[in-house]
């Protein structure tokens, strides 16, 4: 199966998307492509760096595109979850893991959510701690920052949970 391959720019860095041609299958902060990787055009490719742009321009709160990230049945159902948080809102790991329906287990979503393969489309950024804290992202905390705040602006919201911002 060939693995397509486009590095896109935007606000918070180079982000190396991939596809097998029919979903996206990552979207990563400073990775490099495997160079057994396919630059060849890929129309799934084009159309997510479209909505990316759209996404930082802040004319786009949703993505409409097929996804298939590579995980576990249980990494699967909590990036699943991410995608019900409402743009320009956040959520806590104890109430993610209420979500996937196992309060017990956000130590687990949150290894789960440090995980996701398709950061930003799969919107892990919007999960914080339960003081309202951001911690934890792969991307690190000033992205997380930036991402969150560019949402607020575009909507004009607030977010009672969040004390760092």
């Amino acid at each position: 199966m060939t693995t397509y391959t486009t590095t896109v720019d935007s606000p918070v860095g180079p982000l190396l998307l991939t596809s097998d041609g029919t979903a996206l299958t990552r979207l990563l902060f400073d990775a490099d492509p495997d160079p057994g990787w396919s630059t060849e055009p890929c129309e799934l490719l084009d159309r997510a760096t479209t909505q990316l742009g759209e996404y930082f321009r802040g004319e786009r709160t949703g993505f409409d595109l097929p996804l298939e990230p590579a995980g576990t049945p249980f990494q699967r159902v909590v990036w699943e979850a991410l995608r019900g948080i409402p743009y320009a809102e956040t959520i806590n790991y104890g109430q993610l893991a209420t979500r996937v329906g196992n309060p017990r287990a956000s130590r687990a979503v949150g290894l789960a959510n440090g995980r996701n393969p398709i950061s930003i489309v799969v919107p892990c950024h919007r999960v914080i701690g339960a003081n309202g804290s951001l911690t934890g992202y792969g991307g690190g905390l000033d992205r997380k920052r930036t991402l969150l705040d560019l949402e607020r602006r575009t909507t004009g919201a607030t977010d009672p949970q969040l004390s760092l911002l």
